[in-house]
């Protein structure tokens, strides 16, 4: 049975632990307009995120942003807790010096959306005081969750890092260099650079040997790898900031705003106006 809090303001869901005993809630693909953590316990399950497809069994903690596409499905029996917020209710960019979450268990572009839980006493744990704290009517609710929560997304940091230290490829120099060098570049270029092609001019590989080792060793493309980062930047500056989507667009080197819009809807699923109107607490001046 799911716990809910909602905004009082805007009647929408800040709020969310429940505890599900299948994945038939997550057996279509779906987007929310806030943040999901998925504890998953089982046997073998599939994982759908954006374009790429994973396969996993036993414990695994399940990281997605805002209106990230996925879907998960599985023949065996599958069990966990779904915790959901919004980030009205706790924003994970004014928190990023603390807890360090966008880039690790949010919006990397070039990492897992997923990891495999090493411990997970402290997760449930916590599980289990925000449920007792949801099920009170108590004095500062907002503010001991929130600390909870605070808690339970470092110690999924902290995990995450193992995580994604042991799983790192083992490819040859060259190979890892030119994966390496690539990611770099996008992180570096990606407001001026938007084609494959430029980023195999840069690294001076040719296309083909740059998606073949993006594809084997990330399981994505370079183009998907140069579109994520661009979008990431896109939700950071809708949301914190209350420019004009012609602005954003410009910053990211779009001059048509309306091709801007129609790439970033493609991607997200809504326009920047409806993320900005769901999601961001950064609104225009005037609409």
């Amino acid at each position: 049975m799911a716990k809910i809090i909602i905004d009082k303001q805007n009647g929408e869901l800040a709020f969310r632990l429940e505890k599900f005993d299948n994945l038939s809630q997550f057996d279509h693909l779906q987007r929310k307009n806030y943040y999901s953590i998925i504890l998953l316990k089982g046997g073998a399950y599939h994982l759908a995120v954006d374009f790429s497809r994973y396969e996993l069994q036993g414990n695994q903690m399940i990281c997605l942003a805002p209106y990230q596409p996925f879907m998960i499905t599985s023949i065996e029996e599958c069990s966990g807790h779904l915790l959901n917020f919004h980030p009205d209710f706790f924003c994970t960019y004014r928190h990023q010096n603390e807890i360090e979450t966008e880039g690790i268990l949010f919006n990397n572009f070039h990492g897992l959306p997923y990891f495999q839980i090493a411990e997970g006493a402290l997760f449930y744990n916590l599980i289990d005081q925000i449920s007792r704290e949801m099920d009170k009517d108590s004095i500062a609710q907002h503010e001991v969750l929130v600390a909870f929560l605070k808690v339970f997304l470092i110690e999924a940091v902290r995990q995450k890092r193992q995580f994604d230290q042991e799983i790192v490829p083992q490819i040859s120099d060259s190979k890892s260099e030119v994966l390496q060098n690539l990611v770099d570049a996008i992180e570096s270029n990606y407001s001026k650079l938007h084609s494959a092609q430029e980023y195999a001019d840069v690294l001076c590989v040719s296309a083909k040997t740059l998606a073949g080792i993006s594809k084997k060793y990330l399981n994505q493309t370079p183009t998907s790898l140069i579109s994520n980062r661009i979008i990431i930047e896109a939700k950071r500056e809708l949301y914190l900031t209350a420019k004009p989507v012609k602005q954003i667009a410009a910053i990211l080197g779009y001059d048509d705003e309306f091709y801007f819009s129609r790439f970033f809807k493609k991607k997200v699923g809504v326009s920047p106006h409806v993320y900005r109107k769901t999601v961001g607490f950064a609104k225009l001046e005037s609409e």
